[in-house]
């Protein structure tokens, strides 16, 4: 007797996105449900090599069975099957899959944008509701002694119900949708689209995919000759797929069209990768790597749930999925595999970790990628600079790791757009172009060259004609600070520190005068809040009156971006308010000190506050600054 249970609500959001929304490429679910029986054959395999309960068959398949009376098309594995409760679980829910972020990224999107996320995802069993009005799944897992047969129309519920006498392995049959006027799912039937899916998207599938077809062959007379001009059709088991895994093929008979198609079809993309490496090491250590930089970010990369690695093969065995220990947490965008045959096969996840051989191939395949890297951005500028506006944070992240432990492999990788230039240029090139007298890389944080112009920190670089690159991302400041230096030139950020720009004429000036003013500068001090550290003659600006700098150390930026992380430490940058003693304000003020203005506590608190304003930085009680304001308003008016 059938138990009918009721699909978990996730599920039933994605069934119906299934069935009603998306039939732009519903021929991906036969790569989909051909994928998922490569995977229980993987699976079946791996583990008959530790499992002495597991018998391997004679040999692996995946038969393709056609009935057109009855329009109905099944695929049959004969892998690792599911048991009770894995039936449950894989095909009853996908709460376990990532299923929450897949349905919010979907929400409201195009049906183009729809369709790139479905590729990054992979829906899997879920894809046969695209073309099927029903589906049912029998298996059978040499872990159970029975087998069960899964059915449902992919509504409210399915149907579970034990079989007796079925072989280990997995059969799905779908019941095809009937035609509509818009819509025709007669090619899942037809032998010749069958075979053209299965070339596109599972032609490098390590075991056969086979399937009955019809052929036309001469017919015999009563010897055994062909009888000249006449045929007859007969039905023959077809291999569909090559099986060759294309990176054991020499590098010189792969095509970059076969390299693309078979991304495509392994990693579920849409769009070719950005470029392919391709890595074959004879020696001491034996290995063949094919690895990837897509177009596009996965859209969950960087959440927790986002799985890195490279798969593991060793001699063509599939071992592990997802090798975290293959890749560097910076290039975690990177997408491929690993096939060395000085793998043990029944290696475990725990002795892979110590394996000596896994972190030489790590090792050398970094290598390899940031290699490629620096070759696109020698020889082909444009695709590299496509590539880092996608992951050029990644490579931050990767200077700033381990304090900078891995600084001078990716230094120089980085590049940025500057205040006089607007395309982007790396350090090397910032350095080519600095003028002699020069003796820093200077840095400023802000979205857009004219934001950073604007800043009143610039009066005195602009004067002096240099360039300062600008920094975009949270993570910039912190790269700089572990860097320190390119080419033994320091880098320095406009608005903190000291800039060093003036002669010691000058130097001595600004000293002889800060003297003179020293009982204005403490008096003014004494007036901002507390949180001011030091009020001092600016030795940077020239027209602006005021600006606001850090000491160095942390920067107003790593401030900003630290007061977001949910730490419940929040430290601040030391606020050092600079005057212009040429500007007309400078004057005002000390007019206002000397006349001992019972306003002058106001007016002082009024100029920290319109210094914190150009910073972007939150003003503590910005109701009281509005009075402030109003109040100095009222009193001008009456003069």
């Amino acid at each position: 007797m059938a138990e009918i249970r009721e699909f978990k609500t996730e599920s039933k959001r994605l069934l119906e996105l299934m069935i009603h929304s998306i039939y732009t490429n519903r021929e991906i679910f036969l790569r989909e449900l051909i994928s998922n029986a490569s995977d229980a054959i993987d699976k079946h395999h791996f583990l008959s090599l530790t499992d002495e309960a597991i018998r391997r068959p004679d040999e692996y398949q995946i038969l393709l069975e056609v009935d057109q009376k009855e329009r109905k098309l099944s695929i049959i594995d004969n892998g690792i099957g599911m048991t009770y409760e894995e039936l449950v679980n894989s095909l009853g829910t996908i709460a376990k899959s990532g299923s929450s972020e897949f349905l919010d990224k979907i929400k409201d999107k195009n049906d183009k944008e729809a369709l790139e996320i479905i590729g990054q995802f992979g829906v899997g069993f879920y894809s046969a509701f695209m073309v099927a009005e029903e589906v049912e799944v029998r298996t059978k897992s040499p872990y159970s002694e029975k087998g069960y047969l899964f059915r449902s129309s992919g509504i409210e519920t399915y149907e579970i119900e034990e079989l007796k006498s079925i072989p280990e392995g997995t059969k799905i049959t779908l019941n095809l949708r009937k035609n509509s006027k818009e819509e025709s799912y007669d090619e899942f039937i037809e032998e010749y689209a069958i075979k053209r899916l299965v070339k596109k998207y599972s032609d490098y599938i390590r075991y056969p995919i086979r399937m009955e077809v019809g052929k036309s062959v001469p017919k015999k007379d009563q010897e055994g000759n062909d009888i000249k001009g006449e045929f007859e059709e007969v039905k023959e088991i077809e291999t569909l797929n090559s099986m060759t895994p294309i990176w054991r093929k020499q590098k010189k008979d792969i095509t970059e069209e076969e390299l693309n198609s078979f991304y495509k079809q392994k990693y579920f993309d849409y769009q070719d990768p950005l470029t392919s490496i391709y890595i074959n090491v004879e020696g001491a250590l034996n290995y063949i790597a094919l690895v990837y930089i897509p177009k596009k970010a996965p859209f969950n990369l960087y959440s927790d749930k986002y799985e890195k690695g490279l798969q593991l093969y060793s001699k063509g065995v599939f071992i592990m999925d997802k090798c975290k220990d293959l890749l560097p947490d910076y290039l975690r965008f990177i997408r491929g595999l690993v096939d060395s045959g000085d793998l043990p096969l029944n290696i475990s996840r725990e002795v892979l970790q110590k394996n000596r051989e896994i972190e030489k191939i790590a090792g050398n395949v970094e290598k390899k990628i940031i290699s490629k890297l620096e070759n696109l951005l020698k020889n082909e500028r444009e695709k590299y600079l496509e590539f880092f506006e996608t992951f050029g944070v990644n490579l931050k992240y990767g200077v700033y790791d381990n304090f900078g432990e891995k600084k001078e492999l990716l230094e120089n990788l980085l590049i940025y757009r500057s205040i006089k230039q607007d395309d982007y240029l790396t350090l090397k090139e910032y350095l080519e172009a600095m003028p002699e007298e020069q003796e820093y890389i200077y840095y400023a944080s802000g979205k857009t060259k004219e934001q950073i112009l604007a800043l009143p920190q610039m009066d005195l670089i602009k004067n002096k004609g240099y360039d300062v690159l600008i920094l975009t991302d949270d993570i910039d400041e912190f790269v700089m600070q572990v860097m320190k230096e390119y080419d033994k030139k320091k880098f320095k950020s406009i608005n903190q520190g000291d800039l060093d720009l003036l002669s010691k004429d000058e130097e001595k000036k600004i000293s002889e005068l800060s003297e003179d003013k020293k009982s204005f500068l403490e008096a003014l001090k004494e007036a901002m809040p507390e949180e001011v550290s030091d009020v001092v003659l600016s030795k940077r600006l020239t027209t602006s009156p005021v600006c606001l700098v850090s000491a160095d150390g942390l920067s107003f930026e790593m401030e900003k971006y630290i007061s977001n992380l949910p730490s419940p430490e929040k430290p601040k940058a030391t606020r050092i308010l600079e005057l212009n003693p040429k500007h007309q304000l400078f004057e005002a003020l000390e007019r206002l000190f000397i006349d001992n203005d019972e306003d002058f506590k106001d007016y002082a608190e009024i100029l920290y506050s319109q210094a914190l304003l150009i910073e972007g930085l939150p003003l503590k009680d910005p109701v009281a600054f509005s009075d402030k304001m109003t109040n100095l308003l009222i009193k001008v008016s009456k003069y």
